[in-house]
């Protein structure tokens, strides 16, 4: 019963990231408004662009390693990946965004990554 539970988590968490990824790539001023950090129309496309391949990357990566490796290289990957929201986190915060932005999607994306790296090494 956990494999399925754990594999569905660990599959949702990487469409979402790798969306993400395509939605910065293909519509950066909205994404970046959705990230809780609205984007200047001056000068802020490069650095979009960056977090849209950093998160298409991650996505590819995770997808990956949950079809061709076991489920303790995907939950290292995981374990790993859950930097980026928690950094996402006080980048929100650092830089004017709400702490319900950052606390509300980052932050729990982040507890959710680290659920799923503990329910791929459970298993």
């Amino acid at each position: 019963m956990l494999t399925p539970i754990t594999y569905g988590l660990a599959s949702a968490l990487i469409a979402m990231v790798t969306l993400i990824g395509l939605r910065f790539l293909l519509t950066p001023g909205p994404a970046a408004a959705g990230y809780g950090v609205p984007a200047r129309k001056d000068g802020d496309a490069a650095y979009l662009s960056i977090k849209g391949l950093r998160d298409l990357t991650f996505g590819v990566l995770g997808a990956a390693l949950l079809a061709f490796s076991g489920p303790d290289a995907a939950g290292w990957y995981m374990l790993v990946v859950a930097i980026a929201p928690l950094g996402d986190t006080l980048i929100v915060l650092r830089h004017g965004g709400t702490r319900a932005v950052a606390f509300g999607i980052h932050f729990a994306t982040a507890v959710a990554v680290l659920i799923s790296a503990a329910l791929l090494f459970a298993i």
